[in-house]
């Protein structure tokens, strides 16, 4: 844990994801959170390896880690921060994607790299949470998007 601005920033490594997630491999896009500040901001990790399923047909000689994944490995993300950060009141049953907004895919992720989605909230109302998000791989923005998720308890 580090401090910043008198805040403990929290941390969610691959066992706390899969309380907070329902997801799992080959689903789980998201290794660890690290700078967890509540709802408010966090950083999702991804190592992106060769063995997986993804790069059997995308593509053959040239693996690409798909666009989709890193928008997925956004959500979980900041899914994740949300349910967290709720925890004491009613645990929701189920975290809805609900919006895709200004997504830019700038640079191929490859195996080897390790993703860091840069998630910052924009507002929240409700069961409702609109997040920024950056997919960054050693400091250089490889996908940018902004999305929007709904918790619901019943």
């Amino acid at each position: 844990m580090s401090e910043t601005d008198g805040k403990t920033l929290q941390s969610a490594d691959i066992l706390r994801l899969m309380e907070l997630l329902p997801h799992r491999y080959p689903f789980l896009m998201v290794d660890k959170i690290i700078n967890i500040d509540g709802d408010r901001a966090g950083v999702g990790i991804k190592n992106v390896t060769i063995n997986e399923p993804q790069f059997m047909g995308h593509f053959p000689g040239r693996p690409v880690f798909p666009g989709v994944l890193l928008i997925e490995g956004m959500a979980q993300t900041a899914g994740a921060m949300c349910v967290a950060a709720g925890e004491g009141s009613a645990a929701p049953k189920v975290v809805y994607f609900m919006t895709i907004d200004k997504v830019k895919f700038r640079k191929p992720v490859m195996p080897g790299d390790t993703v860091e989605y840069h998630m910052s909230k924009l507002k929240s109302r409700a069961n409702m949470w609109w997040f920024r998000g950056e997919a960054k791989v050693n400091g250089v923005l490889v996908c940018e998007a902004e999305l929007s998720a709904m918790l619901v308890k019943d």
